[in-house]
């Protein structure tokens, strides 16, 4: 019986380092790419629309969880950058340039390009919630690559709409490509939520 035991124990786990060891294969490159506009009105960071300050240092609220992720999975980063400017003078009128690009369905250019996108299986694409969908910006995003085969997971910030309807828009126009969101998080408890990636990319194996 003890012999039994052992084998049993043994095989279990030789099963498990191999399902770890194929999960690890499997996640491939990783890339986290995202689009953060902080604004630069004057307001205290901590009750700006889209901007922390950590650590005495400030992000943009989807840079620094883009940060977070990049550095708990290995992954590179990729800043989306437009060849356009963004007022970034105040919320209201950040918010108003992005609703006429809404309302225009225009697709902003992207500054520059990302190198050897084919060599990544794994792309985490984060953004804010803009008028209850994503910029503008990460439809030129996903019109510009081919996600065919590869492995999308849109993260997001947002005061109080989530995802909205985004996550179901990127799964209809990349219908070949798998999708799995991270929890969308409120830009209130961007600064801490640290713990919270942490858990979601160990459960579903993207930490490193």
């Amino acid at each position: 019986m003890k012999n039994y035991l052992g084998l049993l124990l043994f095989a279990l786990i030789a099963s498990w380092g191999c399902a770890n060891a194929n999960a690890q294969q499997n996640k491939g490159k990783v890339l986290v790419t995202y689009f953060s506009v902080p604004e630069t009105d004057g307001l205290d960071a901590s009750t700006g629309a889209s901007r922390l300050v950590v650590d005495d240092k400030m992000y943009g609220t989807t840079e620094y969880v883009a940060k977070q992720i990049a550095e708990m999975t290995g992954a590179d980063l990729f800043e989306i950058k437009t060849t356009n400017s963004y007022p970034t003078g105040n919320h209201k009128t950040l918010i108003d340039y992005a609703k006429k690009e809404e309302e225009s369905k225009s697709y902003p250019k992207i500054a520059s390009k990302i190198d050897n996108f084919n060599d990544y299986n794994v792309i985490f694409v984060g953004y804010p919630n803009w008028w209850y969908d994503m910029p503008r910006v990460i439809y030129s995003l996903l019109k510009d690559y081919d996600f065919s085969g590869k492995t999308i997971v849109p993260f997001c910030t947002h005061g109080g709409s989530g995802f909205s309807q985004s996550v179901k828009t990127i799964q209809s126009l990349e219908k070949d490509a798998k999708v799995i969101s991270i929890p969308a998080i409120s830009r209130q408890q961007a600064a801490n939520s640290q713990s919270g990636l942490k858990k979601w990319l160990t459960e579903n194996g993207f930490a490193k």
